[in-house]
Order: structure tokens, then C-alpha cells, then sequence
């Protein structure tokens, strides 16, 4: 009797481990990210890069439009896409929200002396916490938002000259 109990739990455990083994299978593996393009940001809160103020959704719902923008010191890309930056900062229906990810202050201050600041705010994610909330997973990645914290578009990777005309003309419609 005690034989089949741990013969029967043997099999069992089995079964488990292959049925646990297809459903991985099954799921894909690739992250993504384009089911966020449509959704609403419900809450937010970045901490700011100077004081020890919160950025929350009141903040970003008195902008027309904002591009959030993760970023480092460390990031080659993110020196790509600079110049792009500081072009968009002329825009007035959008402002910038610059997102300092896993970098320390006096190297991201540096970065933004020398290469000049396009952001309208500075918040910082020392950690990559809250970066996780809106789904990045490398930088530099930017989220176009508009006054209603819906996602209106997630460029991953530099700003590319065919992103800042996408933003420029919807950010004028």
C-alpha cells in the first residue's frame, strides 16, 4: 500500500514538472512592449532630481503632451538622440520630462552641462524601480503622453530623426 501512495506521488510529480515545462513552452518570451501604446498612466511617482519632491500624474496632466525620456550618464545612445532632444525642447504644446535611470548625480549634472539640458523637469530612478512601471527594460526609451496620460506612442532606442517629425506633428495637431 505505502509503495503505490509513493509510486502514484512519483507519477504525479512527474506529470507536474512536464505539465509546468509545455505551458513554458507556450508562453512567448520575447517582452514586449506595444500593448502599453492606447493604455492610460494611472500613477506616477518619480522622484525629482533636485529636491525631494514627487512628480505625480497631476504633474504631467497640465502638459498638452509630454515625452518622458529614460536616460543615462553611461548610455552611448542616449548622446545620439541629445541634439534630437534639445530641438524638441522648442516645441510648446510638449514638454520634456527627463527620466535619469541608474546613474549617479554628479555624472548625470556633468552629462547635462556639457551636452546641454532639453528637459522641462529632471526626475531620477537611482534603483530602475519605477522605470519598470512603464515598461522599460533598456535605455534610452521615451513614452509620448498626452494630457490624459494615455500612451501615444513608445520609442525604444534613440530618437531617430523620423521619431522627432512623428512627435513635432503630433504634438502641432
Amino acid at each position: 500500500m505505502q509503495k503505490k501512495i509513493i509510486k502514484s506521488s512519483i507519477i504525479l510529480f512527474i506529470i507536474f514538472i512536464i505539465g509546468v515545462f509545455f505551458i513554458g513552452l507556450n508562453k512567448s518570451s520575447i517582452y514586449d512592449t506595444k500593448n502599453l501604446v492606447g493604455q492610460k498612466i494611472t500613477s506616477i511617482k518619480l522622484e525629482r532630481f533636485n529636491n525631494n519632491r514627487i512628480i505625480t500624474e497631476e504633474d504631467l496632466k497640465k502638459n498638452d503632451f509630454t515625452l518622458i525620456n529614460f536616460w543615462a550618464s553611461w548610455c552611448a545612445p542616449c548622446r545620439v538622440e541629445h541634439p534630437i532632444l534639445l530641438k524638441l525642447n522648442k516645441e510648446k504644446n510638449l514638454q520634456l520630462l527627463g527620466v535619469n535611470f541608474k546613474d549617479k548625480k554628479n555624472n548625470a549634472l556633468k552629462f547635462l552641462r556639457d551636452l546641454g539640458n532639453p528637459y522641462d523637469d529632471l526626475a531620477r530612478d537611482e534603483l530602475g524601480k519605477y522605470s519598470i512601471n512603464f515598461g522599460i527594460y533598456g535605455i534610452p526609451e521615451s513614452i509620448l503622453i498626452n494630457k490624459d496620460l494615455v500612451i501615444l506612442k513608445k520609442f525604444i532606442g534613440p530618437i531617430s530623426q523620423n521619431d522627432y517629425t512623428y512627435i513635432k506633428n503630433t504634438v502641432r495637431e
